[in-house]
């Protein structure tokens, strides 16, 4: 009885039951798109950096696993690490983060970090010729429609496009390191050095090794870079991520409210009829909410439908960005859109269970 009621009712106004609906899977997609855009775009770049082949890093004083902030430090330590015991090749890398496409720029000894990565795939052209040659990733040629040949202008400078490379070794842009030093004024600088030992098993010998030749630097090793690109080690995305699922939240309870509200006012009369018939308040407390959870229900299917369809448009129209949709994070979006469909419904439902049955039926 009960599910033939709530099936009725829910069809009895269907451009309601839509729109509630849809505001319901409008809050799931924004709790799934915002947690899948912010951990696949880390998962994606700690993936890039492990994909360079490394086995550490050496990093400067306190500073932060984010690249961006690795500030710098003299070229000549890589002349150190490499006569240490176990150690393959050290490749110097100078990052410098370019505003114009909010991304880290690699600039790199060519020879050193093909010794550390086993240097690039190339899909066209070739590696460096001159000091203003510049190498493109596959997907940001693809993004920013940079072809072979043409010249492209960072840091106020005019580079050449000598090669696009397969992705997956660091950054999407390369360049020759003296260049980049002398464009910045970090002449003999590094921000990072990449360190190949002759065997993986021995990356803990030689990290203690580095540890006492230069005590002060930060060694991390890059097996271990994907677990620290979380949400709670970016300063302040975790409580960006927290107010766009209050957001969520919030318009889910609101739709839920203003959809059961209209739908008790307009089945007074109806309330009044099921309690002649000896409804009791709680028969129809439970009515509301079950009908409010299986029009949650559908609109966490709809939410997470519309979660993949967006995606989809913004993978094609930016390939760069990486959304990573989870099955926890959409029961995740489920059941908070669940409790904000709980909490929305629950003063419309007391309010129709307190409805006097006599003044219900008369209710015009």
């Amino acid at each position: 009885m009960m599910g033939e009621l709530i099936a009725r009712n829910l069809l009895h106004r269907p451009l309601r039951t839509l729109i509630g609906a849809m505001g319901i899977a409008v809050e799931v997609a924004l709790v799934v798109l915002i947690v899948g855009l912010t951990s696949g775009l880390l998962t994606e770049t700690a993936k890039r950096i492990e994909g360079i082949g490394a086995d550490i890093m050496l990093q400067p004083p306190n500073a932060s696993f984010l690249f961006g902030f690795s500030g710098a430090m003299p070229i000549k330590i890589g002349d150190k690490l490499a006569e240490l015991k176990y150690v393959q090749s050290v490749a110097p890398a100078l990052f410098q983060f370019n505003t114009s496409g909010v991304e880290i720029v690699y600039g790199i000894d060519q020879e050193s970090f093909r010794a550390v990565s086993g240097g690039f795939v190339f899909l066209q052209g070739h590696d460096f010729e001159g000091p203003d040659d510049i190498l493109v990733d596959d997907i940001a040629a693809k993004t920013k429609k940079i072809q072979l040949g043409q010249t492209y202008s960072i840091f106020a400078h005019d580079w050449h496009v000598a090669g696009i490379v397969e992705h997956g070794k660091g950054s999407r842009l390369f360049v020759p390191l003296a260049t980049l030093q002398g464009l910045v004024g970090a002449r003999d600088k590094t921000s990072v050095f990449f360190v190949k030992c002759t065997r993986p098993e021995h990356t803990e010998d030689v990290m203690e090794s580095m540890r006492h030749l230069i005590p002060g630097y930060t060694v991390r090793p890059l097996k271990d870079y994907l677990s620290l690109m979380t949400s709670t080690n970016i300063p302040g995305l975790e409580s960006f991520i927290n107010a766009m699922i209050l957001l969520a939240i919030c318009i889910g309870l609101m739709v839920i409210f203003l959809t059961m509200y209209t739908t008790v006012i307009e089945r007074t009369r109806d309330i009044g009829v099921l309690k002649s018939l000896g409804a009791n308040h709680w028969f129809v407390i439970r009515a509301l909410l079950s009908e409010s959870a299986a029009l949650c229900m559908l609109g966490i299917a709809a939410g997470v439908g519309l979660s993949y369809v967006v995606r989809a448009g913004f993978l094609w129209k930016f390939p760069s960005l990486s959304i990573l949709i989870t099955s926890e994070w959409i029961f995740r979006a489920a059941g908070i859109a669940l409790l904000g469909a709980m909490l929305g419904a629950s003063y419309p439902a007391w309010m129709a269970s307190r409805k006097d049955a006599v003044e219900a039926l008369s209710y015009d």
